[in-house]
């Protein structure tokens, strides 16, 4: 399986993709859409918005997803075996005031 996950370095939502990849133990390319540029608009470009986390899968862009929705499209096609192991943090929500705080304090500009 080929997995490309368009994150951010410190988000909720994005946490809980990484959790249910690792969860699964499956090798992906943890792509940051904050710190580079061409990253986020190659996630724009192949998703059609803006909104992130992103997760392409054999080349099917699941587009705006948290880690629950994307543990629900790799069991609905079969491409992992359920499991009850651990993931260390929530899988279906969004960044804590904490978070929000830190990315607050960067000025980002993409266009």
């Amino acid at each position: 399986m080929i997995i490309k996950a368009y994150l951010k370095p410190s988000c909720g939502w994005s946490n809980g993709v990484r959790a249910v990849l690792r969860k699964y133990a499956l090798d992906f390319d943890d792509i940051d859409i904050i710190g580079d540029r061409a990253s986020y608009a190659e996630m724009v470009r192949k998703s059609g918005q803006p909104l992130s986390p992103c997760v392409e899968v054999d080349g099917v862009m699941l587009a705006d997803v948290s880690g629950e929705e994307l543990e629900n499209y790799l069991l609905s096609n079969d491409m992992v075996k359920p499991s009850d192991a651990a993931v260390g943090t929530a899988t279906n929500a969004g960044c804590s005031d904490e978070e929000h705080a830190k990315m607050a304090t960067k000025t980002i500009r993409f266009f």
